[in-house]
């Protein structure tokens, strides 16, 4: 090609890379190359090559073609251009880098300047539309281009339909959900697999798990896709019977639904049932410990204390050569402080070279949990060091670091320099931890006068304030009752006390639990129910005698 000057044709050109990139033995590394040389590649040799990157091992790649496309070409992208840039930034891993490149290419660069100025859109370049749209995070554009397409005279299709009920879902709009719903049946849009699971996503991701079910039981084909949908619905509600009952029922029990189901009862408060499904898991043979799996069920242990599990795991995760990942990290770090072995903490805190900032503010919260206040802070600074940056949680971490060890002014300047230094809104939980650090040091004036200025709800009383602002916390109304007690307002404190029974709100009863074998034990205050309880007692009595 080189010695007879077909090389500089466009069209043969495009050819050569589209052998070497679209192969089913591509060589990249070797379309790339030819790429370089040709002095005007054409649209097609563009997104030939973006095509190729985006199902590849370099999604990445493929957008940084697209900017340079956007620089160096004449031609527009066209309908064929979008489809392979949205798969390239589904592809990534970095969540942000895809809602960044949706939105901002889409809706502010060149992709939607193009969409508006074809002259013809069929429904292909309007699904691309409404697709970009809700995997960028924009749910409601999602929506207001549906309702153009319609006035447009446009037929949506299936996968249209997918994407205006994942928006729905993102949205939380049941209402418009359902007359989604009954658009597909008026307009008998074929009903496919994937359309059928969206819409019982959107249905549970609304809370109505009724209507999730109907049409569950109607579908006459499904997936582990269907199937774990309304196990995780089910577990949202609270309703575990039921999530265990559909994942009793599930024909193949992947790895997906064991953690669909550790997760939920992990993150609902019962974290004792999900070590107990963990145990299930390792003795069947449907499916392996993954990454997400042990990530819950470290969290489990942390709730209950579980160390000997907890280590188990961890050297579970090096026995299996898993890498630490943040996400791990994290786990791993909270579970040992929580566990109560700040040391291991440490070690694996010190072990990993790449730190995001939630691996930084969990081993923040384990130094303030165990009173090391002052280390936390260090931390912090060595934090900024390296040029992290920090997030609410790690706000709600030093603060409470500040809170334990009776450093006032140290909170304070925290407190101040959220907003101002770093643009953190201060949220509740920042404003209850200011309020305790206030509390504790005796400011009790401050304390109130704090609770009154903030933001989040009309300023009232000082009781009245917190109580509007989470009204279902008891620790809300423990806090102040603990602040007005130390004042010596009793009649507050028997005011608050009152209003707490009367709006049907109790602490929950103190639990203890202890691990044994790898089997957590749990022993609730006036419970005798435990098979082990009588014993338990007999031996308390002995050592509170001796």
């Amino acid at each position: 090609m080189l010695r007879t000057g077909l090389f500089f044709d466009p069209f043969s050109a495009s050819r050569l890379i589209t052998a070497a990139a679209l192969s089913p033995f591509p060589s990249l590394d070797y379309a790339q190359q030819v790429f370089d040389q040709i002095p005007h590649p054409n649209l097609y040799t563009w997104n030939t090559l973006i095509r190729a990157y985006a199902s590849s091992s370099n999604p990445h790649q493929s957008l940084l073609i697209f900017l340079r496309m956007l620089h160096q070409s004449p031609d527009f992208p066209d309908k064929f251009t979008f489809p392979f840039l949205i798969k390239a930034a589904s592809e990534l891993e970095e969540l942000f880098t895809g809602k960044a490149f949706s939105w901002n290419v889409w809706r502010v660069g060149f992709g939607y300047r193009v969409f508006v100025n074809m002259p013809r859109r069929d429904v292909v370049s309007w699904n691309s539309m409404i697709t970009a749209f809700v995997q960028g995070g924009c749910p409601e554009e999602a929506l207001e281009l549906f309702q153009e397409m319609e006035t447009q005279n446009v037929k949506p299709n299936g996968i249209t339909m997918v994407g205006v009920l994942s928006a729905c879902a993102k949205k939380s709009d049941f209402e418009f959900g359902r007359w989604v719903h009954s658009y597909i049946e008026r307009n008998r849009i074929s009903e496919s697999l994937t359309l059928s699971n969206a819409m019982l996503d959107m249905y549970t991701k609304c809370g109505s798990v009724e209507d999730a079910k109907r049409l569950f039981d109607k579908m006459p084909e499904k997936d582990i896709v269907s199937w774990t949908t309304m196990l995780v619905g089910y577990a949202k509600i609270g309703e575990y019977d039921a999530a265990q009952g559909i994942f009793d029922a599930m024909p193949n029990q992947d790895i997906a639904a064991w953690n669909a189901l550790i997760s939920a009862y992990e993150q609902c408060g019962k974290p004792k049932e999900a070590l107990e499904l963990f145990h299930e898991l390792q003795l069947s043979k449907t499916a392996k410990p993954d990454e997400v799996t042990l990530v819950s069920t470290l969290s489990a242990c942390a709730q209950l204390g579980a160390m000997d599990l907890g280590g188990w795991i961890h050297v579970y995760i090096k026995k299996q050569g898993m890498k630490l990942n943040c996400h791990l990290t994290t786990s791993l770090i909270d579970m040992y402080c929580k566990c109560g072995d700040l040391q291991k903490a440490l070690v694996v805190f010190h072990s990993v070279e790449r730190k995001d900032v939630f691996v930084w503010s969990a081993m923040i919260a384990g130094l303030a949990m165990h009173g090391h206040g002052k280390d936390a802070i260090a931390l912090f600074s060595k934090m900024q060091e390296d040029k992290v940056k920090p997030n609410a949680v790690t706000f709600t971490n030093i603060l409470c670091a500040c809170s334990h060890v009776g450093l006032v002014e140290e909170g304070r300047t925290f407190f101040n320099q959220m907003e101002l230094v770093y643009g953190v809104l201060p949220g509740v939980k920042h404003y209850a931890c200011m309020v305790d650090i206030l509390g504790r040091a005796g400011l009790l004036e401050e304390a109130v006068e704090l609770i009154e200025k903030m933001p989040m709800a009309p300023a009232a009383s000082a009781c009245s304030q917190l109580i509007e602002l989470e009204p279902g916390n008891h620790g809300a109304y423990v806090l102040l009752s603990n602040i007005y007690a130390k004042a010596g307002k009793w009649d507050r404190v028997s005011g608050l006390r009152k209003l707490m029974r009367d709006v049907g709100l109790k602490k929950e009863p103190g639990c203890s639990s202890i691990e044994v074998d790898g089997i957590v034990h749990e022993f609730l205050v006036g419970d005798n129910s435990h098979p082990s309880a009588r014993k338990s007692m007999r031996s308390w009595m002995r050592l509170w005698q001796d």
